[in-house]
C-alpha cells in the first residue's frame, strides 16, 4: 500500500471511529460505517487527496444529523452534490470544467455562483468550494501565465512527528489540521509510549519528538546534542475510577470527597504493601472481588505515565523526599516494584488502559492512572457515564509535554503550538493546560468536570538520572 494512501486510510479509520462515537446513540456502528463508505465513494478517483477524509467526514456528519422541520436540508445536500460533482470533472483528465471552457475567471465564477447561496455556505459546501477553487487555480492559466484572479496556492510543508499517544487525537483534530496550515504546515504524526520515543524509536525520521515529560525530553535531547526545547502545556497526573470505589476507598480512610476527589498515596501504598484484597476491605458489598487494591498503570519501562506514577509513589516511599543517591534508589524500589509487577500485563501507552475504563466498566479497571487531560479531552467529546470520577492523588506530578525539534521545520512545530493562540485554546480543548490556565478552567467548566484550577500538591520528579535508576530497578523486578 503507498504511504499516501495507508495515510488516508488511517485518517478515514479515524473518522468512522469519531463518528461511532459521536452518533452511537442514534445510529448503529454497522450505519455509520455505511455512511462512511458510501461518502467515501463519491471521491473515488479524485487526484487531489488531501482533503477527502476532512470533507467525508463533514458530509458523513451532515447526513448522519437529522434534519430538523421545514428545513433547506434536502436543497443544501443536493447543491453540495453538484459541488462535489464539479470537483470531479476538476480531477478528471482533462483538467478542465465541462460548463466553463472560458477564462480562469469564468471557471472561478462558477464555483462562486455555488457559494453565494447562504444554503451552500455551511461546513461541507465550504469545504468542498475551498478545494474547487484551489483545483481551479491549479488548472487555470494560458498562452500569458497564470492569472492573478487564480494564483496557485502555496503548498503546504509537511512535518512529521513521533508523539506521546494521548496526543494523538489533539493532532488528528480538523481544527488543529486548519490552524497548522494557516501557517503552512501539514503536521503528520505517529504515536507511541513518551520512554519508548526516549529509547527506543528511530527519531531520524522525524522533524521533532513530542514526548509526555521533561525527563524523556532531556534524553532525548543528550542523544541527539539538541539545546532547544517548547513546553506549550502540561497535564498533572490523576486517577480515572467510579463513585462505588470511591465511597468505598473512603471508609477504608484512602480517599476523601470534596468538591474534587481526592486518593491518599502514603495510604494506599500502606495497603499495597500488606496485599490487601478488594474482597478484604470491610463493609465491601460494591466489588468484593479477589485482587489486590492496585491502581492500573501502563509499563513503566515503555510508558512516561507509568514512569510518572513510578516518581509519585518514590517520593512517597521515600518518607515523602525527593529520591536521590543509591542507597534511597534501593529502598523506594524495595517499598514500590510491588504496585508494578503484581499487576500482570500492562501497556506500553495511555491509551488503550483509559480506552479501556471508558468501554469496559470498573469489573477490570476500578482505578487506572491517566493524564488529567484525557479524562476532561473525553468529556468534551461526550464519552462520560454518570458514575465515572476524576481523582486526584495527593501528592500528584506535572508532566510537562515537551516539544523537541530535531531540525527547522520541527522548531517551527514548537514556537507554533507556545504562541499561536488558535493552537494554545485548542490544546485547552483536548484538556490540557496551556500557559493561559484561564482557557483550561474555562473548557472544564463548561464540561462539569471538577478540577483543582491552581494545583499545590505537586512535587518534582527525580532528576534524570535518579529516574532512570528507579526504573531500570522496577524492570529487574518483574525478572
Amino acid at each position: 500500500m503507498a504511504v499516501d494512501t495507508a495515510r488516508e486510510e488511517k485518517a478515514l479509520l479515524n473518522v468512522t471511529n469519531r463518528l461511532v462515537d459521536a452518533y452511537g446513540e442514534e445510529h448503529s456502528t454497522e450505519q455509520v460505517e455505511a455512511v462512511v463508505g458510501a461518502v467515501r465513494q463519491r471521491f473515488e478517483g479524485h487526484r487531489i487527496r488531501e482533503f477527502v477524509p476532512i470533507l467525508v467526514e463533514r458530509i458523513a456528519r451532515r447526513e448522519l444529523t437529522p434534519a430538523p422541520a421545514n428545513s433547506d436540508s434536502g436543497q443544501t445536500i443536493t447543491e453540495t452534490s453538484s459541488a462535489i460533482s464539479l470537483a470531479d470533472n476538476i480531477n478528471s483528465d482533462s483538467g478542465h470544467l465541462p460548463d466553463t471552457s472560458g477564462d480562469a475567471g469564468a471557471r472561478i465564477g462558477a464555483v462562486a455562483r455555488i457559494a453565494k447561496d447562504k444554503r451552500v455556505l455551511g461546513g461541507i459546501a465550504a469545504a468542498v468550494v475551498l478545494v474547487v477553487v484551489a483545483a481551479v487555480a491549479l488548472t487555470s492559466g494560458g498562452e500569458s501565465g497564470p492569472t492573478p484572479l487564480a494564483a496557485a496556492p502555496t503548498a503546504l510543508t509537511t512535518v512529521h512527528g513521533v508523539v506521546g499517544s494521548e496526543k494523538l487525537s489533539f493532532f488528528e483534530d480538523p481544527k488543529v489540521i486548519e490552524a497548522f496550515a494557516k501557517n503552512g504546515l501539514k503536521v503528520e504524526v505517529d504515536p507511541a509510549g513518551s520512554r519508548q520515543i526516549a529509547t527506543s524509536v528511530d527519531l531520524a525520521r522525524y522533524d521533532f519528538a513530542f514526548p509526555s515529560s521533561a525527563a524523556a525530553a532531556e534524553r532525548i535531547q543528550r542523544q541527539r546534542g539538541v539545546s532547544a526545547k517548547y513546553t506549550p502545556f502540561s497535564s498533572p497526573m490523576a486517577i480515572a475510577t467510579y463513585q462505588p470505589i470511591v465511597e468505598l476507598l473512603a471508609r477504608a480512610g484512602v480517599v476523601k470527597q470534596g468538591p474534587t476527589t481526592t486518593f491518599d498515596v502514603e495510604k494506599y501504598l500502606a495497603l499495597a504493601e500488606k496485599g490487601v484484597q478488594w474482597d478484604q476491605l470491610e463493609g465491601n458489598t460494591t466489588y468484593p472481588v479477589r485482587k489486590n487494591v492496585l491502581v492500573s498503570t501502563t509499563d513503566p519501562r515503555t510508558s512516561n505515565s507509568a514512569a510518572m506514577y513510578l516518581a509519585v509513589a518514590a517520593y512517597v516511599a521515600n518518607d515523602n523526599t525527593i529520591v536521590r543517591g543509591d542507597k534511597a534508589e534501593n529502598y523506594a524500589v524495595s517499598r514500590i516494584s510491588r504496585l508494578f509487577t503484581r499487576q500482570g500485563f500492562t501497556e506500553s501507552s495511555s491509551d488503550s488502559p483509559f480506552k479501556e475504563y471508558l468501554a469496559s466498566g470498573m469489573g477490570p479497571t476500578p482505578m487506572v492512572w491517566i493524564y488529567e487531560a484525557q479524562y476532561v479531552d473525553a468529556a468534551a467529546h461526550g464519552q462520560m457515564k454518570p458514575d465515572m470520577v476524576l481523582m486526584y492523588p495527593s501528592p500528584t506530578v506535572l508532566s510537562q509535554h515537551t516539544v523537541v525539534p530535531l531540525g527547522d521545520n520541527g522548531d517551527r512545530i514548537g514556537k507554533l503550538l507556545s504562541t499561536d493562540p488558535d493552537l494554545q485554546r485548542l490544546a485547552a480543548e483536548h484538556g490540557f493546560r496551556p500557559s493561559d490556565t484561564g482557557l483550561f478552567t474555562k473548557v472544564a467548566a463548561e464540561q462539569q468536570v471538577p478540577v483543582i484550577p491552581n494545583l499545590i500538591d505537586v512535587v518534582d520528579p527525580p532528576n534524570y538520572d535518579t529516574l532512570e535508576h528507579l526504573l531500570d530497578g522496577v524492570a529487574k523486578a518483574y525478572n
